[in-house]
């Protein structure tokens, strides 16, 4: 997916204030700590006590996860943002927000002040998120509430609802707990978790409940209809590139400065919108003279599309269409093709 353009409260004010928290932590406990986090996060993960326990955990897991949430969140979010052109939320809710991933691509997505909450069940995650926060003028003012994230929550309302990599670390039925009391709460819900085939699931469970409750999906799908992937045959998720910090190549010995974080999403509104007349859902093939597009479309069908170079500024478009994208491009980057 395209990223959209970082303002000044994006990725680089978020990255000096990780890079700074990361220097009070001596290398080696950072790097016990993000080994410990990923073999919890590989096992089967309690929901009776907060995965991050203490401030160590939760400053090696902000330094190393925390980047890779942020694009995530910030790329389903311009996704919904290029479907409702006209809405900004005046208020946002960040259920399991931790230490505010996604209210940080909040801030990035739309511009102006809001009413802002990050609710979490870990008082360290919170109290760091609002430490990091102050760097970012958007969000001093955000509220960081220490919540039980399951079947007693309770949301009051707001515009936007964030649910970013929680789902995951939840019993089913605080999940299905979780997505009611967003889709009570608010006009428009985002659901983020990893893009492997169990996030998946989780999401594309999220999005059957957000529709049962009236909702209408704005991004990734370009319908309503059920999703046209076979379960068990693959999958529908996306890609977002994110630049590795030094804890990054510590503990995991590459030597890369970046790495692509999948994810799977959906974002859902009550609201009138336009979702995109098809999606990009696997990695454009660009071949000699030709683009080949993996795309599901509005009639709920997944469907390929070759785009040669006959079609002229639609085939430079179409060369630069990524992964997650919409299709066609806006009128003035091209004119619409035809099924070759």
């Amino acid at each position: 997916m395209n990223q959209p353009t970082a303002s000044p409260t994006g990725a680089a004010p978020l990255r000096t204030a990780l890079d700074t928290l990361l220097a009070e932590l001596p290398a080696r406990e950072a790097s016990r700590a993000v080994e410990r986090l990923i073999t919890t996060y590989r096992g089967r993960i309690p929901t009776a006590a907060p995965v991050l326990r203490d401030r160590p955990d939760v400053a090696a897991y902000a330094a190393y996860r925390m980047p890779a949430t942020f694009e995530a969140a910030r790329t389903a979010l311009a996704a919904l943002a290029a479907a409702a052109p006209g809405w900004t939320p005046a208020s946002h809710t960040d259920v399991g927000g931790g230490t505010g991933a996604a209210t940080w691509a909040t801030a990035t997505t739309w511009a102006g002040p809001r009413d802002i909450t990050v609710l979490d069940w870990a008082q360290p995650a919170l109290t760091l998120g609002a430490e990091i926060a102050a760097a970012n003028p958007a969000l001093r003012t955000a509220r960081w509430q220490r919540a039980r994230i399951g079947a007693e929550l309770v949301l009051a309302p707001t515009d936007l609802v964030t649910v970013s990599y929680v789902l995951g670390e939840l019993t089913e039925e605080d999940r299905t707990a979780v997505v009611a009391a967003a889709a009570d709460a608010a006009q428009a819900v985002v659901v983020v978790e990893p893009g492997t085939p169990e996030g998946y699931a989780r999401v594309l469970e999220a999005r059957r409940a957000l529709l049962a409750a009236g909702f209408r999906v704005l991004a990734p799908c370009p319908h309503d209809l059920a999703c046209p992937i076979v379960p068990g045959a693959d999958w529908c998720h996306f890609s977002a590139r994110v630049s590795r910090s030094s804890l990054h190549r510590q503990v995991k010995g590459g030597s890369l400065g970046y790495e692509d974080e999948k994810f799977s999403f959906v974002a859902a509104v009550r609201f009138p919108g336009s979702p995109a007349a098809a999606r990009v859902v696997r990695r454009p093939q660009i071949r000699k003279g030709q683009v080949l597009l993996e795309l599901c479309g509005a009639d709920g069908a997944l469907r390929r599309e070759t785009v040669t170079k006959r079609h002229g500024p639609l085939y430079r478009s179409a060369r630069d269409t990524d992964w997650g994208d919409a299709w066609p491009p806006p009128p003035e980057d091209g004119e619409r093709s035809g099924k070759d």
